[in-house]
C-alpha cells in the first residue's frame, strides 16, 4: 500500500500511520470545496484547513509587507531631505501621523512571523492562525490609511489643499472597493449561489 503525503504530495512506498480522524468540513470558511473556492475534490479536514488557512496567511504576509517596507523606507527618507524643514506645521504633524501609521502596519504585517515564532511547537496552530489573520486585518487596514496620509502628504506639497484632500478621498474610495467592497459582493454571491 503506498501512501500519498497530503503536505508534499509525494508518494512513499511504506504505510503511514493512521490518520486521526479529523472531522471533514465542506463549505471551507464559509465556500463550498476542499479548496475554498470551486467546489472542486472532497472536503478537507479540520487540520487540512488550518495548514491552508496558515499558508494563504504567509502569502498574504509576503505580498503586504513588501509594499509596507518600501513606503516605509520612503517615508524614512523624506525627513533628511532638505525640504523637511520648510515644511508647514500641517506638513509635519502629517508626516509624524503618516510615519506613526506605516510602523504600526510594518508591525501589524510582520506580527504572524513572530506569532509563530513564539509558539511553534506548542500545538497552537489554530490559535496561530486565527491571530495571525487578525493581525493582518489589522495591517491592512493601517496600510490604507497609510497610503492616504502618504497621497495626501503629497498631493498637498503640489496642490491646494482642497484640492489635494478631493483626490485622496476618490483614492480611498477605490481602495475601499477594491480591498472590502469586492471581496465581501464576492462572498455574499457565493453563499446566495450555495441557497439557505
Amino acid at each position: 500500500m503506498t501512501v500519498t503525503s497530503s503536505n508534499s504530495g509525494n508518494t512513499t512506498g511504506v504505510a503511514g500511520p493512521p490518520e486521526p480522524a479529523d472531522e471533514r468540513l465542506d463549505g471551507v470558511d464559509g465556500v463550498d470545496g476542499a479548496d475554498g473556492f470551486d467546489g472542486a475534490g472532497p472536503p478537507e479536514t479540520a487540520r487540512e484547513r488550518v495548514n491552508r488557512r496558515w499558508t494563504e496567511i504567509l502569502q498574504e504576509t509576503r505580498v503586504a509587507q513588501t509594499g509596507v517596507q518600501i513606503l516605509f523606507g520612503f517615508l524614512l527618507s523624506i525627513a533628511f531631505t532638505p525640504r523637511f524643514g520648510t515644511l508647514s506645521t500641517f506638513d509635519r504633524v502629517l508626516y509624524v501621523v503618516t510615519v506613526v501609521l506605516a510602523a504600526s502596519s510594518t508591525a501589524a504585517l510582520i506580527a504572524p512571523v513572530s506569532i509563530h515564532r513564539c509558539l511553534s511547537g506548542l500545538r497552537m496552530k489554530r490559535e496561530v492562525v486565527e491571530a495571525a489573520g487578525r493581525m493582518m486585518t489589522c495591517g491592512i487596514v493601517l496600510l490604507a490609511l497609510t497610503i492616504a496620509c502618504t497621497l495626501l502628504f503629497i498631493l498637498n506639497a503640489v496642490l491646494p489643499t482642497p484640492f489635494a484632500q478631493v483626490i485622496v478621498g476618490g483614492v480611498m474610495v477605490w481602495f475601499a472597493l477594491c480591498w472590502y467592497v469586492l471581496p465581501f459582493r464576492l462572498r455574499r454571491r457565493a453563499a446566495d449561489r450555495r441557497g439557505p
